[in-house]
């Protein structure tokens, strides 16, 4: 039961990422109608830098254009925030004239440079036509068009299909990959061998190598998108997907294990005079807490996909899903690591708290990693923020999967405190298995 639930959830929040991301390769239609409702809205964001990159527009009904005086106009972030935020009323017709760049879509084919950027900055395309701030508005034929926003690549040529922001997670994404792989090939048949021997830590050590392995599938469908989309500028959107799905599912199965440990343990503190071992399967109380919490992420990161539909498994932080998302992993942080503290200051045993000890930093730095880089990267540019945030966290969390799996998998640490209290360690099958296995 405890299973089918946890998957339950699990599939509840990945199941709502499934949607498509905008790549920098557009296809679509400039519509007067849609222009004219929401004249402010952008049809286009993206980070230009250097000296030669390149918006790239091909239409099929040039008439259509002509006759409507289509136009792009491009602002940068800053301006146009300026333009917003101004104590002046500006007209519509005001506004578009103090656009840094226009762009008169006339030919089928027309590239507009964006040159001199002193360095990477959004920049936001407009469409306008004769009918945006026009009281009169007659039906007319939509403009079919194509657009490619280019940056240029380490040759200066305008090739380059990845933003500001995004340049450098296809590398990143290849040697984690190849970092998953060296040590697969490394660990993985001993790992196999000891879950197989269904000792006292098969239960966790069978939740924490599907997390891993689902973190792995979710860099290895990364790696294929940005592949493809450094080509195309599109990408894999179903690849895009499954990543972030992989990527959620592994959230909720670290914190339904985490905290059923920590949870198991004060439990076990408290029922300590029960006399009995407490297992991780046989306590409803830290199972239901556990479920609590992640029902309650799993809400959370359901939320965050209705506001950002990019594929981010970490995303800007500027909606309230990805607030209260911080803000529930800082409280967990927090709350876990003062039931370790009170576990660990009535211990006695120096090994013992020596093993919560170890345990409290791998959950610390699991649950914090996010918040804390999310806080980091606010001193940083616009355009370097996602990648330290999607970046450090993913490094961390493998740190973190590292220690839990030293910590789990030492004969010299575990295994003694397991020996000298079951009470406390809510993870063990029975009392028989404790003398019977070791790696």
């Amino acid at each position: 039961m405890r299973w089918r639930l946890l998957w339950l959830l699990s599939a509840a929040a990945a199941g709502c990422c499934w949607g498509l991301a905008a790549g920098k390769t557009l296809r679509g239609g400039f519509a007067s109608a849609a222009t004219r409702r929401e004249p402010w809205r952008p049809v286009a964001h993206f980070q230009f830098h250097g000296d030669h990159a390149v918006l790239c527009v091909r239409i099929k009904n040039v008439a259509v254009a002509v006759a409507k005086a289509a136009r792009l106009h491009l602002f940068q972030a800053q301006e146009w925030q300026k333009l917003e935020n101004s104590v002046q009323d500006h007209s519509c017709t005001e506004k578009f004239s103090k656009a840094q760049l226009t762009m008169t879509v006339n030919h089928t084919e027309q590239n507009l440079t964006v040159s001199q950027v002193p360095y990477p900055e959004t920049w936001y395309v407009f469409y306008v036509d004769k009918f945006t701030c026009e009281e009169n508005y007659s039906e007319s034929e939509d403009i079919q068009f194509e657009m490619i926003l280019l940056n240029p690549d380490a040759e200066g040529n305008p090739l380059d299909h990845f933003s500001a922001g995004e340049s450098g997670l296809h590398e990143f994404f290849f040697l984690l990959v190849l970092a998953y792989f060296i040590t697969a090939c490394i660990y993985a048949q001993s790992l196999w061998q000891t879950i197989r021997k269904r000792g006292p830590m098969h239960g966790v050590l069978k939740v924490l190598t599907i997390a891993l392995l689902l973190q792995a599938g979710s860099a290895f469908a990364n790696y294929l998108h940005f592949s493809s989309y450094s080509r195309d500028g599109i990408g894999a959107p179903f690849m895009g997907s499954l990543a972030e799905l992989c990527d959620i599912v592994s959230q909720i199965q670290m914190l339904y294990l985490l905290l059923s440990l920590c949870m198991g343990w004060t439990i076990g503190r408290m029922k300590k005079s029960h006399g009995r071992p407490l297992q991780w399967d046989s306590s409803p109380a830290s199972t239901g807490i556990a479920v609590v919490v992640v029902a309650t992420q799993s809400f959370l990161l359901i939320w965050e996909q209705f506001e950002d539909t990019n594929h981010h498994s970490y995303h800007s932080h500027h909606g309230l899903a990805s607030g209260l998302l911080i803000g529930l992993r800082v409280c967990l942080a927090l709350s876990l690591a003062a039931g370790l503290y009170q576990i660990i200051t009535v211990e006695r045993s120096t090994l013992k708290r020596e093993f919560y000890i170890t345990f409290a930093k791998a959950c610390i730095l699991w649950f914090l990693c996010h918040p804390c880089l999310a806080t980091i990267a606010v001193i940083f540019r616009e355009y370097q923020r996602e990648k330290i945030i999607t970046m450090g966290v993913i490094l961390c969390q493998c740190i973190s999967m590292v220690i839990l799996y030293r910590l789990f998998l030492s004969h010299s640490l575990y295994w003694e405190v397991s020996s000298l209290s079951s009470v406390t360690l809510p993870l063990t099958i029975s009392s028989g298995h404790k003398n019977r296995h070791h790696f």
